[in-house]
């Protein structure tokens, strides 16, 4: 009877992981970004601008090498797709100033957000980050179709596009 229970258990709580990576937590969406002009945005609203647009985020950092080494892809990709899907980055810089100093210095294209309590605060725990770069591809209904990938070569990435 324990191993039934056990394995009932197993199954609900896979479920449940299934359905976070389809959807953001409410703490997800209710964490708070700065945009360019040091104004407050929850991460609701930056998806709501977008509503019925696909929407590659990037989770990256200007002190970050494996952040930087990725950038070229990622502008391949932003010159591929750019016109079709909202490009949306979500930096994990330290201070407002170094971030825009990165988004300067290395070109990045598309929307950018700063991420103030960084990594380790309440967005990076809500979407388990554990490294980045991170990225993840909302569709046009608002739902995830790529929870995590951390290389843009990832063939998951290029496959969810181009649905």
């Amino acid at each position: 009877m324990k191993k039934i229970i056990a394995a009932f258990a197993l199954i609900i709580s896979l479920g449940s992981c299934q359905a976070q990576e389809t959807e953001f937590s409410k703490k997800s969406l209710e964490s708070k970004f700065k945009d360019l002009e040091n104004k407050e945005i929850n991460f609701q609203q930056i998806l709501e601008k977008h509503k019925g647009k696909t929407i590659f985020i990037e989770v990256w950092a200007s002190w970050c090498s494996d952040c930087i080494k990725a950038m070229p892809t990622v502008k391949e990709l932003h010159d591929v797709y750019g016109s079709d899907i909202v490009f949306v980055n979500l930096s994990c810089d330290k201070t407002y100033e170094s971030w825009l100093a990165g988004i300067e210095k290395h070109q990045v294209k598309g929307e950018h957000y700063l991420v103030p309590d960084g990594m380790k605060g309440k967005f990076g725990k809500s979407i388990g980050l554990d490294w980045i770069p991170r990225y993840m591809i909302v569709d046009k209904t608002g739902k995830i179709a790529l929870y995590k990938a951390i290389e843009p070569t990832d063939s998951k990435i290029e496959e969810t596009l181009n649905k």
